[in-house]
């Protein structure tokens, strides 16, 4: 719960910061630039307070934890997905970044706020899954913190995740990929080059053995 708002904290507060030109540059994201990732980052919070709001049917047990909740697949993003389109035009509609930054504030508040409140314990249900509040908060601590990394990818002098959540989210990476980054691996490199973010160096490739046949982890 802790990492869930300190992640989600500093996201929200790296988009605060951004100037109103930095909205039209590309993003980590393939396909997206700031503007459609800010956008995604809006409907990611509706989908906190929906998820947060939708217990799972009396009786039903998990069917996924914070690590099973990721599906983990090898074909890298397009950004010609219907639903990537569809933000992008969402995003364009717009028009005045103050605007777009004024909803995350308002909606990310609120889905803040939620969270806190949350019992861990509870049973929620989402995309056809049911897992405890705890582990989807946890899976989001990951999706926040490589969102924080795709925000910042071609923005100059902009904060990065905080240290507390980058190592939360190399380790559930580490759990989905079944096996540990070699320790020569900053987190930060260890969760852009296992989610193909970037390409591994020469010798990165060679540190990897053999997980470097398991990467990239496309998480969707």
């Amino acid at each position: 719960m802790d990492h869930f708002s300190l992640a989600w904290s500093a996201l929200r507060a790296a988009v605060a910061d951004l100037a109103d030109t930095d909205f039209q540059r590309p993003s980590g994201c393939t396909g997206w630039l700031v503007r459609d990732l800010v956008c995604h980052l809006v409907i990611d919070a509706q989908d906190v307070l929906i998820t947060l709001a939708t217990p799972a049917p009396a009786g039903a047990g998990p069917t996924v934890d914070a690590a099973t909740y990721w599906k983990a697949g090898d074909q890298p993003p397009t950004g010609e997905d219907p639903l990537d389109a569809l933000t992008v035009r969402l995003a364009a509609a717009y028009q005045d970044p103050g605007l777009l930054t004024f909803h995350l504030d308002d909606v990310g508040s609120a889905a803040g706020r939620a969270a806190v409140l949350a019992d861990p314990g509870a049973l929620v249900i989402t995309q056809d899954e049911v897992l405890t509040v705890g582990d989807y908060l946890t899976a989001y601590v990951l999706e926040w913190t490589l969102h924080h990394l795709d925000l910042i990818a071609y923005l100059t002098g902009a904060a990065g995740p905080p240290a507390e959540t980058l190592a939360r989210s190399r380790a559930l990476l580490e759990t989905i990929a079944g096996a540990a980054f070699p320790a020569s691996f900053t987190d930060t490199d260890a969760l852009l080059v296992g989610t193909g973010r970037r390409a591994p160096t020469t010798a990165e490739q060679a540190g990897l053995g053999a997980l470097a046949a398991r990467l990239p982890l496309i998480l969707g």
